[in-house]
């Protein structure tokens, strides 16, 4: 054994060998990726493997296949360690702008998938995986690939779009066309084109890239795999032992090394893909000594043949599993396949690809989850365990109800190991259906899922056998006994059904208070899941049991949606042949950092290079709702080597230890009360940020709780627990005395939970003080440069001048990162000033979200008066605001709230109250949106209300409702240049409604269990700050005498494509190329008192500023152009500054003629309006909640669009965000105020499997906007609440599931977000019927509704 011991640590990363003797065995690759080597393209996301932002490729040499092997995997979970003898390679390692971009790097970029681009290398390594193991692959291919990889900006699309290029399908498509003669329009569809489907003409120049423009991809051109690990098998040999401060690491290569280590070690883990592990250990704080890694035993990795079934080495790998059982499924008869068939329809629910790739079958056993995907199928089908030990040898056991002992322990003992699991054939008789059930279908942890196991006898209905196992029921995996011995011997009919359903709710009783909470939903769950089992296997029975006969309505209930054939169309001006070339402006350009973004070169906070004796500090923060702190004692932590400080108020100034942006009312460091958890107390200074985390969870803290702990609105209103008492309030006209004379008044109210911004860049900083006068640069990914230099001034007492605020660009905002940075900031500032060296903060996934709050919730009461054909004559509403600890920014956000409360329709009398309450929750701010969305939302439910009172269309209500142009709003501003009719109508009329309408009554009436919706949702989106001073911006311009232009303005680049529109704008008003011109960072010793880059105004403002700071230095060299016309730019520059003429200017806008009085009622509220149209067609699953979004149209008036491209983008991704709200993403709180979803793992973001089938997206034509910048409109915050369309389109198609049961179609409330669970137990049937809501103080609620 010690001649083939080693402790050095050999692998290859982009072809490089490292060979490395001081490897800790704690680090993780992608720890190991940004700190050894600074390959920051890899980047940090979340530290669970559920984003996919640090996806690099694994390759392996299969020694007995003979091949190489490439796996995509998550470079956050891996362990160094595990990389011995194999090859690594990142985004850096495939091509790059200085070089050459792969074609994988070159389609992304130039199909607009980029936008902020922090997720982009992880999804060009997904992809470019993907192409070395199949050159050519399928479209199913590209959707299974991308089930790891999350995206906030961009909504998906454009990436497919640009990958689908890749597919054999395409390819097929593009022979046909080239057969045909066609040059097609530039889409894969061809004729198919949805361009071509709506009856109307289009530009063929209406694209936004070209596809020809491709460089085609050559696969023979990849770089080789090291041949020295093809060549020797020698690090395959290798027993590894690496010994680390606090863990060993050891990689056996045989059984007997291992069994003789799990004898000595028993406590020891082993870890296979180390994706259960390394949560474990960064999130639980588990420590493990002793780490075994059994990856290279054979009898572990095997997969072979037995007499009976197959046997699966319990370390081998899902996907390898997943390729094996599917040859065996192609190889042998149906009915001997049908578990197999079952593990692998399951397995593509389960997790993303990079987890697949890794993760093993016998560690997900030994986990022993109880929301396990894999251990219902197995228990169901009691397959066979092989256990081995040193000492005992080899036992088998059955993976019964017995299995499992307690909450993730088993019968297996500490010595033993599981070495295999043995999976048994099926036959004729035998059926076996598995089904699972999240919040979204891919890459998500099951909330139940059952496997049904029925062994008929032979030839007849009659049940032999029956064994039915479910997950997310109890502590453990659990089984259903007395089903099992209840139905054996009866046939298989509805009353055996009933039956079923009666034994199965003795078998899984659960808790009202049980952890998971949606304890109505998950029961119904078991018995709708059994009967989708009941129909599935009804139907094989059906084929030779003549009696046995199921309607062909009911087989919707057996399968899942179908698979979505991805089409879409982008509709545009395109620019006249007679523009300029030169003139980049409305021309779909990319992203001037796209390349940037695929090639992993695009620098953010976190990758910029170390300083000279830098520390990295780590928060210490509170883990109590309310109470007050008794002490704080950071001994042992200080005692720790590499731990040089505790930061604290003890290192401020009396009287500086608060900050706040509006309103001071926050603390930098809280000491005495905390009021939620996630407020700082401290920070920890280390050497580097793995001794920084370890030491600042040694910081001991001692508390007294404290009451109240207000979490809900409910909470606060019945403490009265406001900021203000009410905040605002508007009225116009005498609303009582409409609703004393109106036909009919409806009252209801709805709730809007919150969102987290889950911009994938979590908050960062660099403080770096300089060497005299007390100045300091500070490296900040903020929204807010000159606000957080302000601040940073106060705090540090030091002058504003001296401070300067850089940021390059940001992985992501929306408006989480305007208030909040400063949280990071003052801290990390402190420590520098206080040590005299540069300190770094880059908050964890889970940090991030605990800390900064996120969209505030809302619950709003509305009164409304209406005459008989529908037409709204007033309304009134309360509306409550879940604030959090602070005021931060919630006050504009109820006002901006209240503004928009009639959406797009005039309501003429109004009077609306706003709260703002005071919670014991991270404080809420900024979110794209600012209130709006959840406004809007009241204003559809108030007119959905009406709809169904008075059984009429919404769709008709809305059109009779619409503001049209010379209306005035309730807070009296005219509407000028309103096109919200247009939108609507080319929506409308593009999308067929009324044809699609007919299909969907046609579709429901032919499914029982499936049921299809329509909408229509308008948005009338009022631009401008609530504060007349924010209305301004500056900006420098610099020429070069070769030339060039740099470009400074005080705007933030966050992927919303601002440095490219300014450079756009900069061209057409100099006509110059854009290769001329320049941007660098943000920077506040370059521009001045900026306004933070917020409320979708940053194109408008700093538009300006470039354009006149732009115009001056056109008028300087106007002279020099007249003089020498047919001279060249550079000559006329040359020219200019031999004359000595200045070619620097500066450009400031600040003449804004708007501002509203909240006193009088008077003024303007907003500059202009964008206007917008969404319809949608969504289908459900009845029986379970889950749905699928078919088809999109969006028309949306964006007046004169600077950049169509990056509009169009911003519509998708706001859309997509929206869809999220309103739909997928739930926060979930306990009573107590602890935040249970923080991160992908339990906050569920729309994934690439979330697109809708069909995506269209028009700018409507024809139309200007004389308030800003070169006729164009803003566009980032608009689109959002068009995603509310999908909810409303859930509540058409939930109607019909009720009127179809026999229950009333319009009573009930779909509040947002409309999880499975809310729609599932909407759809009210004789499932639901079986359980009740249990009495309000009979128990301990799990969780709690924060709306």
């Amino acid at each position: 054994m010690e001649e083939f011991q080693s402790s050095v640590l050999v692998f290859f990363v982009n072809g490089k060998k490292i060979v490395d003797n001081e490897v800790d065995p704690e680090w993780t690759l992608l720890f190991y990726l940004r700190n050894k080597f600074r390959l920051c393209g890899t980047k940090l996301g979340c530290g669970e493997g559920g984003c996919g932002a640090c996806t690099v490729m694994l390759s392996k040499y299969d020694r007995i296949n003979k091949k190489i092997i490439h796996l995509p995997i998550n470079a956050c979970l891996a362990p160094v360690c595990g990389m011995h003898g194999l090859a690594v390679t990142t985004v850096e390692g495939i091509g790059s702008t200085r070089t050459k971009l792969h074609p994988v790097q070159e389609r992304i970029a130039k199909s607009h998938g980029t936008q902020c681009g922090f997720c982009t290398p992880g999804i060009v390594m997904s992809m470019y995986t993907l192409l070395r193991n199949s050159p050519k692959p399928r479209m199913k291919d590209l959707e299974v690939t991308f089930q790891g990889n999350l995206c906030r900006c961009t909504g998906y699309r454009p990436i497919m779009e640009g990958y689908k290029t890749f597919t054999e399908e395409w390819e097929l498509i593009q022979n046909g066309n080239r057969l045909n003669g066609e040059q097609g329009n530039g889409c894969g569809m061809g004729d198919k084109c949805c361009k071509l489907q709506n009856g109307t003409t289009k530009d063929p120049e209406e694209v936004l890239f070209n596809r020809n423009e491709f460089t085609p991809y050559d696969s023979s051109q990849e770089p080789i795999f090291p041949p020295e690990l093809k060549i020797s098998d020698q690090y395959d040999k290798q027993y590894l032992v690496i010994k680390g401060k606090t863990v060993t690491w050891f990689r056996p290569v045989n059984l007997e090394q291992l069994l003789q280590l799990k004898k000595q070690f028993p406590d020891a883990k082993l870890v296979v893909g180390n994706t259960e592990v390394g949560v474990e250990v960064k999130f639980k704080q588990m420590v493990y000594s002793v780490i075994i890694q059994p990856v290279l035993i054979p009898e572990m990795v095997a997969i072979t043949n037995t007499e009976k079934g197959v046997r699966i080495g319990a370390s081998a790998a899902f996907a390898n599993i997943e390729s094996y059982l599917k040859n065996e499924i192609n190889r042998l008869p149906e009915e001997k396949t049908r578990i197999f068939k079952s593990v692998i329809d399951m397995l593509n629910w389960f997790a993303g690809k990079q987890i697949r790739s890794v993760g093993a079958l016998g560690s997900n056993i030994m986990t022993g989850s109880p929301i396990s995907d894999m251990l219902p199928i197995l228990m169901a089908n009691e397959v066979t365990l092989e256990l081995q030990s040193r000492d005992n040898g080899k036992r088998e056991v059955l993976l019964d109800g017995n299995f499992f002992t307690g909450y993730r322990t088993t019968i297996v003992k500490p010595e033993e190991i599981l070495s295999a699991i043995y999976i048994p054939y099926t036959n004729s008789d035998r059926y076996c259906y598995a089904y699972k059930q999240a919040k979204r279908r891919e890459d998500d942890i099951a909330i139940v899922n059952a496997a049904v196991n029925v062994t008929f006898e032979p030839k007849t209905d009659i049940i032999f056998d029956i064994n039915v196992a479910f997950g997310g029921m109890s502590y453990k995996t659990v089984t259903s006994p007395k089903a099992r011995s209840q139905l054996k011997g009866l046939p298989w009919n509805r009353h055996t059904l009933e039956l079923a359903f009666t034994h199965l709710q003795e078998d899984l009783p659960l808790d009202p208070g049980a952890p998971g909470g949606m304890y109505l939903y998950r029961k119904s769950l078991t018995l709708s899941l059994f009967f989708k089992a009941f129909l599935a296997i009804s139907a094989d029975l059906e084929k030779y049991i003549p009696h046995i006969k199921i309607d062909k309505r009911e087989l919707s209930g057996i399968t899942s949606f179908e698979s979505k054939e991805y089409k879409s169309a982008q509709y545009f001006t395109v620019v006249p042949n007679t523009q300029e070339k030169s003139d980049a402006l409305q021309r779909p350009i990319i992203h001037k950092s796209a390349y940037k973004h695929a090639t992993g070169e695009a620098i953010y906070c976190d990758d910029i290079p170390f300083f000279e004796n830098e520390l990295y500090l780590f928060l210490v923060t509170s883990t109590k709702s309310h109470a007050k702190i008794l002490s704080i004692d950071p001994s042992e932590a200080l005692a720790m080597e590499g731990v040089l400080y505790f930061v604290s108020d003890k290192d401020l100034d009396e009287g500086n230890n608060v900050m706040g942006y509006m309103h001071h009312d926050e603390k930098i460091f809280y000491t005495d009360i905390v009021t939620s958890q996630g407020q700082v107390i401290g920070g920890i200074v280390a050497t580097d940020q793995l001794t920084a985390r370890k030491a600042a969870r040694k910081v001991k803290i001692e508390y007294e709780d404290r009451h109240p702990v207000i979490v809900t609105i409910a909470d606060a209103i019945k403490h009265n627990s406001y900021f203000k008492n009410p905040d605002i309030v508007i009225v116009k006209g005498d609303v009582e005395k409409v609703f004393d004379e109106a036909p009919h008044v409806l009252e209801g109210e709805c709730h809007i939970g919150g969102q987290e911004h889950f911009y994938l860049e979590t908050q960062a900083v660099v403080a770096v003080p300089k060497k005299e006068d007390q100045e300091m640069d500070i490296y900040s990914a903020t929204q807010a440069p000159t606000q957080l230099a302000e601040i940073l001034a106060q705090v540090l007492g030091i002058q504003q001048n001296k401070i300067a605020v850089k940021t390059k660009r940001l992985g992501g905002g929306f408006g989480g990162k305007e208030t909040k940075s400063i949280i990071v900031a003052l801290p990390v500032a402190i420590a520098a000033v206080k040590l005299n060296r540069p300190v770094r903060c880059m908050l964890d996934r889970d940090e991030d979200i605990v800390i900064t709050g996120g969209r505030h919730p809302f619950y709003i009461k509305y009164k409304i008066a209406f005459n008989n054909e529908g037409k709204i004559l007033g309304a009134s509403g309360q509306f409550y605001s879940n604030c959090g600890y602070s005021l931060d920014l919630s006050p504009l956000v109820l006002e901006h709230a209240i503004t928009h409360f009639q959406n797009s329709y005039n309501i003429p009398v109004v009077r609306l109250e706003g709260y703002t309450c005071k919670t014991n929750l991270p404080s809420n701010t900024a979110f794209r949106g600012f209130g709006c969305p959840q406004a809007m939302f009241a204003a559809e439910t108030m007119l959905q209300h009406i709809a169904d009172y008075l059984n009429k269309d919404p769709v008709t209500l809305s059109e009779l409702n619409l503001y049209k142009e010379g209306d005035v709003t309730f807070y009296n501003q005219k509407l000028t240049n309103c096109t919200i009719d247009k939108c609507w109508n080319e929506c409308i009329q593009s999308f067929k409604y009324f044809e699609k309408r007919k299909g969907v009554d046609n579709f429901n009436r032919e499914n029982r269990y499936k049921k299809r919706g329509l909408s229509v949702i308008p948005t009338t989106y009022g631009i401008g700050f609530p504060l007349p001073f924010l209305y301004q911006a500056g900006a420098l311009v610099l020429v070069y005498t070769d030339g060039s232009v740099l470009l400074h303005h005080g705007g933030v680049e966050m992927g919303q494509g601002l440095q490219t529109k300014m450079i756009q704008v900069a061209s057409r008003c100099l006509e110059i190329p854009i290769e001329k011109i320049h941007t660098v960072d943000v920077s506040t010793d370059k521009v001045p008192n900026t306004t933070a880059t917020v409320a979708s105004l940053s194109s408008d403002l700093n538009g300006v500023a470039v354009l006149r700071a732009c115009n001056t230095i056109k008028e300087r060299l106007q002279p020099y152009k007249e003089a020498n016309p047919k001279g060249t730019w550079e000559e006329w520059v040359k020219k200019a500054y031999f004359d000595r003429v200045s070619l620097s200017s500066t450009g400031y806008y600040g003449d804004s003629d708007f501002g509203y009085n909240w006193e009088t009622g008077e003024g303007q509220m907003y500059n202009y309006f964008t206007y917008g149209v969404a319809c949608c067609e969504v289908e459900i699953d009845t029986l379970t909640g889950d749905h699928q979004v078919h088809s999109v149209e969006i028309v949306m008036d964006l007046g004169e669009s600077l950049n169509p491209a990056i509009d169009v983008g911003q519509i998708e991704g706001g859309f997509m965000q929206g869809y999220g709200l309103f739909v997928l993403e739930e926060l979930v709180y306990s009573p107590s105020g602890t935040n249970y979803t923080r991160g992908p793992g339990s906050y569920k973001l729309p994934g690439f499997g979330n697109i809708p089938g069909e995506f269209n997206v028009s700018l409507l034509k024809g139309v200007s906007n004389p308030r800003a910048v070169y006729s164009s409109k803003a566009v980032g915050e608009p689109p959002l609440f068009l995603g509310s369309s999908i909810v409303f389109a859930i509540k058409d198609a939930i109607k019909a599931a009720r009127k179809k049961n026999g229950y009333d179609p319009g009573d009930f409330r779909l509040d947002s977000p409309a999880t499975s669970a809310k729609i599932r137990m909407a759809c009210q049937d004789n499932i639901t019927a079986k359980f009740k809501e249990p009495e309000p103080g009979t128990f301990t609620p799990w969780n709690v509704l924060v709306e």
